[in-house]
């Protein structure tokens, strides 16, 4: 059996990590999970083929770099685990409600396999079969063993997936689908009664063109535009008071963040005055992305936007130096890049409705300019396409991939910091 030390040294030979998120979703389309993506790289830019160190990389990271907290917040973290890992003592450390074991389809199911899944079952564990797409004899002894199972349905049509979905009748496991990247999977994986769905449709959700946005939705955009424009604070006031909901959250969260101030805040113009236009701003647009109400905790796209906006506001600092211009610019862009997959509408549409600056318009547009390539990084990233994030790092002078690294995990814990505070 391996020993935790050497998990520990296998995962410090890997330092060149890009830490990414996938969101994973109920059937409410309300944040269950995270799975924990990280990449590596060698000086050779090859890929890295070891599982192992790959795992152990990610709990290292999770547990003691970035913390629990700040990875996952209040959700939990599924993880890859190949057959070594598995055997690995490794895994008695970690808290069992935090993480889900996800079995790579690459373990071969031995009696020893099914006798150390068996222990961590009793340990508390809850285990997942990765990548599932037909049932095989081999499988049956496993099925009575994990919790849940991720069924691969990239490529499969209706009938193939329909019978897949039959053949695990006789287990009781819950149902994942991954790679899900349309509407019309999504409803038939609904149908045939999946739980729990991963994929780029959920991130990056289709834009339906034509779609009227809703009244919160104008007075966000409005609000917003005021503050591009430097709007007098009257005229801010005014808008807001159209929404209660959204003047009712700007209380709660001066008050919260003045909480050094004599005296409470009470008035919406004192409010305005004291968060500062520059939060105000930010404010307002990572509320595009919840409502006025401020339900935005459980919104997976809410998520991505922040942890892209913090992200790229990072770098440029790291680019330019604290106090740059750059990265209020960055951070804008990061967060404006996910509003067409928000409200629905091309983003042509939506920049004729804001006065963006011209280097924020065309990084938006086309990805040019150092803002462009700050937004083509964190996209690759997501995607987790290492050979262009390596590439575009080497187009960022000032900027390599430990400055990406501590970037990335950093924004993380930002965007956990905000789950928390709307939970409470």
């Amino acid at each position: 059996m391996e020993t935790a030390r050497k998990q520990v040294a296998a995962a410090d030979l890997a330092c060149d990590i890009f830490i990414g998120r996938q969101p994973i979703l109920d059937r409410e389309r309300k944040m269950y999970a995270y799975e924990l993506l990280f990449r590596h790289s060698h000086q050779n830019g090859a890929e890295v083929s070891d599982d192992l160190a790959a795992t152990a990389t990610v709990l290292s990271h999770v547990i003691n770099d970035l913390g629990l907290e700040a990875s996952l917040g209040p959700y939990i973290g599924f993880v890859n685990f190949d057959a070594r890992m598995l055997m690995s003592d490794a895994i008695e450390m970690l808290p069992h409600r935090k993480f889900i074991l996800e079995v790579l389809e690459t373990v071969e199911i031995t009696e020893e396999i099914l006798e150390r899944c068996r222990e961590l079952k009793q340990l508390g564990f809850t285990l997942a079969m990765d990548d599932f797409t037909r049932l095989e004899e081999q499988h049956r002894p496993l099925l009575e063993l994990v919790d849940i199972v991720k069924i691969d349905i990239m490529g499969m049509d209706e009938s193939t997936l329909t019978q897949i979905v039959a053949a695990l009748k006789p287990w009781p496991v819950r149902l994942l689908a991954e790679k899900v990247d349309s509407d019309e999977q999504a409803q038939l994986c609904l149908q045939l009664g999946f739980e729990l769905f991963q994929g780029y449709y959920f991130a990056r959700p289709t834009v339906i063109a034509g779609r009227k946005l809703s009244q919160s939705q104008l007075t966000l955009l409005r609000l917003l535009g005021l503050m591009l424009k430097n709007a007098e604070t009257p005229a801010v006031e005014e808008a807001f008071k159209t929404e209660p909901g959204l003047t009712l959250n700007l209380l709660r969260l001066t008050n919260s963040a003045a909480s050094g101030v004599r005296h409470r805040i009470t008035s919406l113009r004192h409010a305005i005055t004291v968060l500062g236009r520059s939060q105000l701003q930010r404010w307002l647009q990572l509320m595009l992305y919840s409502g006025p109400e401020g339900d935005g905790n459980s919104n997976p796209l809410m998520q991505l936007a922040a942890t892209r906006g913090r992200f790229m506001e990072l770098l440029a600092t790291e680019l330019m130096g604290e106090g740059c211009d750059l990265a209020d610019h960055a951070f804008m862009t990061g967060i404006m890049s996910l509003m067409p997959a928000l409200l629905q509408t091309p983003m042509a549409d939506i920049l004729e409705s804001l006065p963006l600056l011209s280097e924020v318009r065309e990084a938006l547009e086309s990805r040019s300019g150092t803002l462009g390539r700050l937004l083509a990084l964190a996209e690759s990233i997501e995607e987790n396409d290492e050979t262009a994030c390596f590439a575009l790092t080497g187009c960022l002078p000032g900027v390599d991939s430990d400055a990406v690294n501590r970037a990335q995990t950093s924004a993380l814990a930002w965007v956990a910091s905000i789950d928390r505070s709307a939970g409470s």
